[in-house]
């Protein structure tokens, strides 16, 4: 042995190190290859086991590392409420992504997860976020450039946790209010819904002008990939019930409920989720004609397409009664990401046997994973994995808490401003001797931001985030001298017995979501009702409806003086005394038509039979030079 040298055992161990690096130059690790290309190298080096991992979505409480790793898990995401710990900062969501993401990059092919999660009004899982008005708002707004601020907010809030994939935005076209996610919904129209997907390029960057029409786009790391949602028709259930059926005709489908989605596929839009409902009869997660046939092979969508959550158990009636059919039904008709979320062991093994039986083809799993492969290469997923810990001051910043208000001034709608036009009652002035303001809805951040908020359902009271209720609002924004009195629900003997200028009665729904939502008779609740009578009956009074659609509200309207549709402003109430108080004008205009009785649903613009309480593009305006 020691006839070698030194000189010729340092050649030797060089070129041993050469060659390797050389065996080890990845192209799908490479970011200056296209896109295409990676995905062809990283998808021959894959396993079937690999590629199925891949297309599993799993919740947050059941992934741990070593799930990750041992079934290559692709996804991973928090359903409503599901958190790392209450009143988790964005540091702890960030160490929890990084956790998990560091287990998926361990895998032979390093491929890192995506984490989803709902960011529907603004990041409205996360404690101290900024929370937007729900979309029923705005709509009312009508203004794609704010909306594209919103978006471009939330995504920065979202990456402030670690998170880089939102479900959303929802562009539902709700033709029926009483469905349980009207307030998903940004409009009744159509024409105002896709006007509002200029929040996509606000979440993903704006692509650039070369782009081939349905390739995803995400700009970078302080972007996120984005998610409309739910494909087709879940705005158009029979009735307004939730996850129900869509009566309508083929052109009926495509003019109501797809021209918000040609726009956003337009604008490079990342992912697409399938409704639970149904289509004269056809589940939609079931629906290969509108999924394979339409959104892929028509309009060319080239990103990926996901279930919702457990939305293929949901395909057979009960659930899950033959989950066998539910994966293969599912898979062939084009989805390509499982929603699982917790039996993902069931899912991993029966997608495996079906493909090894050839009931689903080889072809259809690389398509799918060569869809989601092209998302994750897209938004440099591969070369930017881990949370950037700069960004946690993103969250609820003060920024973005004023763009939050300004969308609260935007969506308020004035419906009535005084007993006769002659005499506007609002705007209000600043200075008064003494006010009322009552009513559930007051002093109740949760009512004021409605479902989606820290939980799926919503919270009632105050304890759920920070923010500034409508009664906070009043008063940092009358004069000091002005004494205001808050009694939530007063009788009439205690609204009489004290000499108030005016009353503020802020009412409304509780807070709901989906198909606890879903409401036949759309009443004020209460006591609001009995709030309006005993205030309004006796003094001026102002009603301010927090509702996150058109209520009931003709019987007492005689009795009301000035009446406003504030929908679901969000944790910025402040917007709402901003414009009652005449700092700014009332500009929102109905993006919803506002329903006489609930005998007369479903109604929309443009139907024969029209005759509203308040017809679509309603909105009276004000005058600020009052005071």
């Amino acid at each position: 042995m020691g006839i070698y040298s030194m000189p010729f055992v340092g050649v030797l161990l060089l070129f041993c190190l050469v060659s390797s690096s050389e065996a080890e130059y990845l192209k799908y690790k490479d970011p200056k290859v296209p896109p295409n290309v990676r995905i062809s190298d990283l998808l021959k080096r894959m396993s079937l086991e690999e590629k199925i991992g891949q297309m599993t979505q799993i919740e947050r409480s059941v992934a741990t590392p070593d799930v990750m790793k041992k079934y290559f898990i692709g996804s991973v995401l928090s359903g409503g409420g599901s958190v790392p710990a209450t009143k988790a900062s964005a540091e702890t969501w960030q160490q929890m992504v990084n956790q998990l993401q560091k287990a998926a990059l361990s895998t032979r092919h390093g491929i890192p997860m995506i984490y989803g999660i709902d960011a529907v009004h603004g990041h409205n899982n996360v404690y101290n976020a900024t929370i937007f008005p729900h979309n029923v708002g705005l709509g009312v707004t009508r203004d794609p450039v704010l909306i594209k601020k919103i978006g471009e907010a939330t995504a920065l809030e979202v990456r402030a946790t670690g998170i880089p994939y939102v479900f959303a935005p929802c562009i539902a076209v709700c033709r029926d209010p009483r469905w349980g996610r009207c307030y998903e919904s940004y409009s009744e129209d159509p024409k105002i819904v896709k006007t509002m997907t200029e929040i996509i390029p606000g979440l993903q960057g704006d692509i650039p002008g070369n782009s081939i029409k349905g390739v995803p786009f995400v700009a970078g790391k302080n972007k996120v990939a984005a998610c409309v949602k739910h494909y087709l028709g879940d705005g158009g259930t029979n009735k307004g019930i939730n996850e129900n059926n869509t009566l309508i005709s083929y052109n009926g489908l495509l003019s109501i409920h797809m021209p918000a989605y040609y726009d956003s596929i337009i604008k490079g839009v990342s992912t697409v989720m399938v409704s639970y409902s149904s289509w004269n009869g056809m589940k939609m997660h079931a629906n290969r004609k509108l999924i394979t046939g339409y959104l892929k092979n028509k309009l060319h969508f080239k990103g990926l397409v996901i279930s919702d959550w457990q939305g293929i158990d949901r395909i057979t009636s009960p659930p899950h009664a033959n989950y066998s059919y539910s994966v293969q039904a599912s898979v062939s008709a084009g989805i390509d990401m499982i929603m699982v979320p917790y039996n993902y062991t069931e899912f991993i093994d029966e997608l495996t046997h079906q493909v090894k039986n050839n009931i689903i083809s080889m072809s259809r799993i690389d398509d799918a994973v060569a869809r989601i492969l092209r998302v994750k290469f897209v938004m440099g997923l591969f070369e930017n994995p881990y949370a950037d810990p700069s960004l946690v001051n993103q969250l609820g910043s003060k920024e973005h808490r004023e763009i939050a208000r300004e969308a609260v001034r935007k969506s308020l709608v004035l419906l009535k401003n005084g007993k006769s036009y002659k005499k506007p009652l609002l705007p209000l002035p600043k200075k008064s001797a003494k006010i009322l303001v009552a009513g559930s809805h007051a002093n109740n951040l949760g009512y004021q931001c409605g479902g989606w908020t820290i939980t799926w359902q919503g919270l009632g009271g105050n304890d759920l985030t920070s923010s500034t209720t409508i009664l906070d609002a009043v008063k940092q924004t009358v004069d000091p001298t002005t004494e205001v009195v808050f009694n939530e629900n007063p009788d009439r003997n205690f609204v009489k017995s004290f000499k108030f200028d005016y009353a503020l009665v802020v009412v409304g729904e509780h807070t709901y979501a989906e198909t606890f939502g879903d409401s036949l008779n759309l009443t004020i609740a209460d006591p609001g009702p009995s709030t309006i009578t005993n205030v309004c009956g006796a003094i001026r009074c102002i009603v301010v409806l927090v509702t996150g659609r058109p209520v009931v509200i003709k019987p007492y309207l005689s009795k009301i003086d000035a009446l406003v549709a504030a929908w679901l402003p969000g944790t910025e109430g402040q917007g709402v005394a901003d414009v009652l108080y005449g700092d700014y004008e009332f500009t929102g205009k109905l993006a919803r038509t506002w329903f006489k009785t609930v005998d007369q649903l479903p109604m929309n613009i443009g139907d024969k039979h029209y005759d509203p309480l308040y017809s679509f593009g309603f909105g009276l305006t004000t005058n600020i030079t009052k005071y």
